[in-house]
């Protein structure tokens, strides 16, 4: 049965999370990934990858063009979580040490009531601790401390959060 849905996943998604009307789409991203909790809403023209791998918390609010790729490892979105637009959580990247360009896996955290800015890259192995502000742009390669606030490429802190 798994296999059948990941078929119709990978056949109809681009299609169905381009729906206007969030009812489908809620119902169709049950089906296949993981978790969607209670009042979160997806906007359309997201991408994501290998749903089975993604699980999103409650009163999540994930903007159009995000990308959640859940092809190595998984993404665990926890409760009261903004994902502004453009944003790119990876859980696979190559090994640049190799030159065979082998692939490596993590998952990705980001815990409750935090704050990701347009246009942010997220890379496999990244825990984003409670209440940190993800400035727009930044590329997050590092663990984010509680309620700091990081901007950058490579992120850094740049404030904290009251």
């Amino acid at each position: 049965m798994r296999s059948f849905l990941k078929g119709i996943w990978l056949l109809f998604a681009p299609m169905i999370l381009s729906i206007p009307f969030f009812c489908i789409r809620k119902i169709f991203l049950k089906i296949n990934i993981e978790k969607l909790g209670h009042n979160s809403f997806i906007m359309r023209n997201i991408e994501i990858v290998n749903p089975s791998n993604i699980s999103i918390g409650n009163n999540v609010i994930i903007n159009k063009r995000v990308m959640l790729d859940g092809r190595g490892a998984k993404i665990i979105i926890g409760d009261n979580v903004d994902i502004a637009q453009e944003t790119n959580i990876w859980t696979l990247e190559h090994n640049v040490n190799d030159n065979l360009h082998s692939v490596r896996a993590n998952d990705v955290v980001i815990e409750d009531h935090v704050w990701i800015a347009s246009r942010v890259t997220i890379l496999p192995g990244v825990t984003i601790k409670r209440g940190a502000v993800i400035a727009a742009g930044a590329v997050v390669t590092k663990d984010v401390p509680k309620l700091a606030i990081v901007g950058g490429i490579p992120a850094k802190i740049i404030g904290t959060r009251e």
